[in-house]
C-alpha cells in the first residue's frame, strides 16, 4: 500500500520543516543585523515568488506579481497609519486579505488565458496599478510614505530587538505558508493543477475544471504575494509605487525560474541566493551588478535547467520514491 510510505514522507517533511524553522530562529539571535535583514528580505520576497511557482505548476507565469506585492504593502502601511492597527501578525494577514480582494475579481477572466497572453495581462494590471499609485497624492505619489514601527501582540518592540522580531515573524509566516503550499501541491487539487500543465483537454474529459483550478491558484498566489508585501514594508518602514513596477515583478519571476516549480524550499533558497548576489555585486560592482545577476542566471539555466530544486527532487528526497530507495 502507498498510503503508509506517503504518510511517512509527509511526517518527515513536517518534522524537517519545523526543525529547520527552529534552527533559523535560534541562529537569527546570533546573526549580525545586516544578515538578519538580508534573510528577512529573502523570506518575504520568497513568499511572493512562491505564488508564481503555484501558477507555474499550471503552465502559466505571472509577470504582474508586483501588483499583489504592492497591494499587500500599501494595505499594511495604511492600516498602520490610518486605522491604528500596529500588530505585525494582523498587518501581515491584512496585506494578504487585501491582495485577495483585489485579485479575486480578475481570477475568472485570467483563468481563460495561457502563455504570453496570461503574462501580458498580469503585467498590464501591475503597470496600471503603478500609474494609479504614482498619481495618487493621498498615498504619497511617486515618493510613497513611511510606516512606523509595528508591535507584536500589543507589545512595543525595543530598538535592540526590532530587527530580530520582524525576522522571526517573517520566518514563521514563510515556513507556515511554505508547508501549506507543499500540502496543497500534494493534494488532489494540487495534482489536478499539475495535470493541467500537461494536458488540459484530458483533465476536462475526466471531469476536472481547468478554469476553477487556475482561478484558485491565482487567488492563492495573490495571498502569498500580499503577505510578502506586508512583511517587506514592515521591515523597510517605507512603501512606494516601485513595489508594483515591472522590474519588481521581473525579480520575482527570476527567483521562481531559479528555484524551479517542483520544490517549495528551492524558492526560498533561490530568493536568498538572489539577495546575496545582489548585495555583494552592488557592493563590489555598483554599476554592473545586473550583469552579474544575468550571468548567474545563465549558468543556472545551463547546468540546472529545472531549477535549484532539481538537485534534491530528482533524487526522490521527501517523496514516495525516496522511501523505496
Amino acid at each position: 500500500m502507498r498510503s503508509a510510505p506517503r504518510a511517512s514522507a509527509r511526517s518527515r517533511l513536517l518534522l524537517a520543516g519545523l526543525g529547520f524553522t527552529l534552527l533559523l530562529l535560534v541562529a537569527g539571535w546570533f546573526m549580525p543585523k545586516w544578515l538578519t535583514f538580508l534573510l528577512t528580505m529573502a523570506a518575504s520576497h520568497g513568499l511572493v515568488s512562491l505564488g508564481i511557482v503555484l501558477l507555474m505548476r499550471g503552465g502559466v507565469v505571472s509577470f504582474g506579481q508586483g501588483l499583489v506585492f504592492a497591494v499587500g504593502g500599501y494595505a499594511a502601511a495604511l492600516g498602520f497609519a490610518r486605522l491604528g492597527l500596529t500588530d505585525a501578525v494582523g498587518l501581515t494577514l491584512m496585506g494578504g486579505a487585501a491582495a485577495v480582494l483585489v485579485a479575486a475579481p480578475f481570477a475568472p477572466l485570467l483563468s481563460r488565458y495561457r502563455g504570453i497572453f496570461f503574462a501580458m495581462l498580469t503585467l498590464a494590471m501591475s503597470m496600471v496599478a503603478y500609474g494609479v499609485l504614482v498619481k495618487t497624492e493621498m498615498l504619497g505619489g511617486s515618493d510613497g510614505f513611511n510606516m512606523g514601527r509595528a508591535t507584536l501582540f500589543g507589545q512595543m518592540l525595543p530598538d535592540a530587538y526590532v530587527g530580530y522580531v520582524l525576522y522571526a515573524v517573517t520566518i514563521v509566516f514563510s515556513a507556515a505558508l511554505a508547508l501549506l503550499a507543499r500540502v496543497y501541491m500534494d493534494s488532489t487539487r494540487g495534482l489536478v493543477t499539475l495535470a493541467v500543465r500537461e494536458n488540459e483537454l484530458r483533465v476536462e474529459y475526466l471531469g476536472g475544471s481547468v478554469r476553477r483550478a487556475m482561478g484558485i491558484n491565482f487567488v492563492m498566489a495573490a495571498f502569498a504575494g500580499g503577505t510578502g508585501g506586508a512583511l517587506t514594508v514592515m521591515s523597510l518602514g517605507h512603501i512606494d509605487p516601485n513595489f508594483s513596477y515591472w522590474t519588481s515583478s521581473g525579480e520575482f519571476v527570476f527567483v521562481a525560474i531559479l528555484g524551479g516549480w517542483q520544490s517549495v524550499l528551492a524558492v526560498f533558497v533561490a530568493s536568498t541566493v538572489l539577495e546575496v548576489v545582489r548585495s555583494f555585486s552592488s557592493l563590489y560592482f555598483p554599476n554592473t551588478w545586473q550583469l552579474a545577476l544575468g550571468l548567474f542566471l545563465l549558468l543556472v539555466i545551463r547546468f540546472l535547467p529545472r531549477g535549484i530544486g532539481s538537485l534534491w527532487v530528482d533524487r526522490g528526497w521527501w517523496s514516495d520514491e525516496g522511501e523505496k530507495k
